[in-house]
Parts: C-alpha cells; structure tokens; sequence
C-alpha cells in the first residue's frame, strides 16, 4: 500500500467516526485498531500496538496535566476567582472600559489553568457580558475581549494545554511553558492597547459609572488581600521553573497545593467545592489521558506504515521556503479550528506536524508556540469558529452572528501579529528557555 493510502485509511476513517458521532478518542482508538490490524499483522499487531499506548500513559510528564487542571478548579470553585475579579474591578475605578479590562486580566488567570477555552468562554460570557450590557457597554467591548482571552490563556504558563501539546509532541515541557512568558505579556499589551484605542475611538462604547470612593490604603489593602495572593502563586511556580528549582510537575503540585492552603486561609474551602473540584478536573484529565493513548498508538501507525516518511518526502519535495510550509501548516490548523475542539486537532495534527517542522530546521519549541497560537486563533475564525457560537448561546438573545465576528476581529489581528513578530524574531520565544 502506497504512503498516501495508508495515510488517507488512517485519517479518512477518524473523520467518519467522528462525523457519525463517535467521541474523538474513541473514534482515534477505534480507526488505531483497524490500522494495526491493516499494517501490523492481525491480532498480534494490536496487542503490540495497545502496549505501547500503555507505555505511554507512565510518562513522569503527564503529572501536570491534572494538578495544573485541580488548581484551576479549586481556584473557581472556591470563590477566589470571584473574589479576584471583582478586586481588579474595584482597584481599577473609574478607568473608561474597565470591566474589558478586568475580562482580559481576570479571565486570563482563570483559563490559564481551566485547561478548557470553550468551558472559560462559556463561563465569561455568562458571568461578565450581563454586567457590561447593563453598564451601557456596546457589544463590541463585552464579547471581543472574553475572545481573546483564550489566545492569552493557552501561553502563559502555567498552561494545562501546553502540557498536552509538549508530551504529544515529545518535547521539553518546561521549556515550552517558559517560552510562553515573552510572547505572552507581548500579547497582552496589544490586547490591553486595542481596548485603550476602541475607548478614544468611542469613549460611548464603555460609559464611566460611578464607584464608591477608596483610598490609598482601602486599594492598598484589597490589591494585598484578593489580587497578591492569586497572581502571587502563579508568579512564584514560573519563577521556580525558569531557575531551575523545580521540574514542571513539582511546579503542578506546588501550586495545586498553594491554591488549596488559599482557599482554606481564607475560609472558603468546602466539602462541596473540593467534590466539585476533583470530579471537574478528574473528567477532563480522563479525556487527555485518553487523547495522549490515542495519539502515541497513531504516530506509531504513520511511521510504520510509512505515512510518515512518505508526507515528509512529499511535502520537502515542493522546494517551497520554509515559512511558506509554516504558513501551509497554519492554515491547515485555521481551517480545523472551524469544526474541531483543540484537543482534538492536536490529535491529529501532532504526529504529522512536527516530524515535518523538525524536517525544515524549526526549533520544537517556538513551532510548539505557533501551534498553539494557531489552535486559539482558529477557535474564533469567522465564519465557524467554535468559541463563536459558544459565545452566541451565552450572548444576550439579541446578539447577532454578525456583531460576535465583529468583535473578535480586532483580538485576532493582535494574535496575528505575535505570530508575524514570532516568525521575525525567534528569540522572543526561545530566549528565556535557553537561559534557564
């Protein structure tokens, strides 16, 4: 069977799995075990195949995926995230497009560990776009930031997807999770900069409202007291991991430790919220778990069947520039983004994608980056992004299809141009793993 056979059977029958119903993972081992059986020699090839899946659920570097996850579940769960986003709404007074603002820092701590952009919309769009419509807010400057959120989520560490993405990929976790600081706090300059501009450009889309007055030490107090503690801990495991004094999962366990020691401080951890807590990260490190099984046994099916080999020979054979083959790969992920969940397209995409990156001379880690900014920004592309429609079932019933691509645009475009600066300039992404 020739490579493209091969590679058109393993691909073709996931995607009618998929189309028919079939949850991604199972659809992924289902399409796994026919190819084993194809291309391995019967029942022999999948008992070989599912025991190496096995060996890959032992990897050391899979210990953050749920710790990262019950951190960020015990800081929802508990109230402290609640309890953060309304200190930053208070510290920040009357500044014009303040509760934009407080979506774009506040949201981002959250989806940072929720692990989930669709989960972090949902939850955003239901929680913070009431409060802006009834503040006077124009939709543009409610929804478009909850959006971009997600782009800003998926690279500052710690990321539970960054995790995912590095142990499919095989490459350094830490180093991955580091890369993510620089383009990160870049990003959010933009972000922060388009909702200053779309303030001036029209000071009616955000109304100032009145507050009550607070001084120095009454701001002073609730910034040390709700905002400190939070960002602290986040702040402390990246510094811990940049020096080297912990590994990724020991960072995982510090923090899932330091947010339960928070919530108990101060008096909000409960017998429900904990249940909550570990049922929601229990489900969602299932799925990974099973994703990581799935994806191990089909890189293995590609290479042995020559797939692999074949695309790659293919794929160089074109002589086109590298960035051109980059920009190939991320439309390639623009186009999946309109109709699968990001999980799913690293799934799939993983086990093609970076033998091919590695084959043109990428660094691992800043092609890890562009991935994952793609798989975002792919999330809110019009006409089908996913995030977009969560955002409509949870937009005031009047919200057009039309105003929710509207406001992503000007988030997109920031994202876009972290991407053309990441091209540009590597370093922004490799520099601080390579110094740690």
């Amino acid at each position: 069977m020739e490579w493209y056979e091969a590679l058109g059977l393993l691909v073709g029958s996931i995607l009618i799995l998929m189309a028919l119903g079939m949850p991604v993972a199972l659809a992924f081992l289902a399409a796994n075990i026919l190819g084993a059986w194809i291309f391995m020699g019967g029942e022999r090839g999948v008992v070989a195949l599912l025991n190496n899946g096995w060996g890959s659920l032992t990897k050391f570097a899979l210990v953050p995926i749920p710790l990262f996850l019950l951190m960020g579940e015990i800081f929802f769960h508990t109230g402290l995230g609640g309890r953060m986003f309304s200190a930053i709404d208070r510290l920040l007074g009357r500044l014009p497009g303040r509760l934009s603002y407080v979506t774009v820092l506040g949201g981002t701590g959250f989806s940072t560990l929720s692990g989930s952009s669709m989960g972090s919309t949902a939850l955003l769009g239901s929680l913070m776009v009431p409060e802006m419509t009834k503040r006077g807010y124009k939709k543009y400057m409610s929804i478009g930031p909850i959006l971009g959120t997600g782009g800003l989520a998926i690279i500052i560490p710690p990321s539970a997807l960054a995790v995912l993405l590095a142990t499919l990929a095989q490459i350094d976790v830490g180093a991955l999770l580091i890369a993510g600081i620089i383009p990160g706090l870049i990003l959010a300059a933009l972000y922060i900069g388009t909702i200053y501009l779309q303030t001036r450009l029209d000071p009616e889309a955000a109304p100032a409202y009145d507050v009550p007055p607070q001084s120095v030490a009454e701001k002073l107090g609730l910034l040390l007291r709700d905002v400190v503690p939070m960002i602290g801990l986040m702040v402390l495991i990246v510094v811990m991991m940049i020096n080297g004094i912990v590994t990724p999962s020991e960072a995982a366990a510090f923090g899932a430790l330091g947010v339960l020691l928070l919530a108990i401080i101060y008096r909000c951890l409960t017998w429900e919220a904990i249940k909550n807590s570990v049922r929601s990260a229990l489900r969602v490190t299932l799925m990974a778990y099973l994703i990581v099984f799935g994806s191990a046994t089909f890189s293995q099916l590609l290479a042995f069947s020559g797939a692999s080999r074949g695309l790659i020979t293919w794929a160089t054979g074109f002589d086109l520039d590298p960035v051109a083959m980059l920009l190939v790969m991320f439309g390639v992920l623009l186009i999946l983004g309109m109709f699968m969940e990001q999980i799913s397209i690293m799934l799939l995409t993983v086990p093609i994608f970076f033998p091919l990156a590695m084959s043109l001379g990428f660094d691992p880690i800043w092609f890890g980056l562009i991935m994952m900014l793609a798989l975002e920004i792919s999330f809110t592309t019009p006409p089908f992004g996913l995030l977009l429609f969560v955002m409509k079932g949870v937009a005031p019933s009047d919200t057009t299809m039309r105003e929710i691509y509207l406001s992503a645009m000007p988030f997109i475009i920031c994202s876009l141009i972290l991407v053309a600066l990441l091209i540009m300039f590597p370093p922004l992404a490799t520099w601080l793993p390579q110094t740690g």
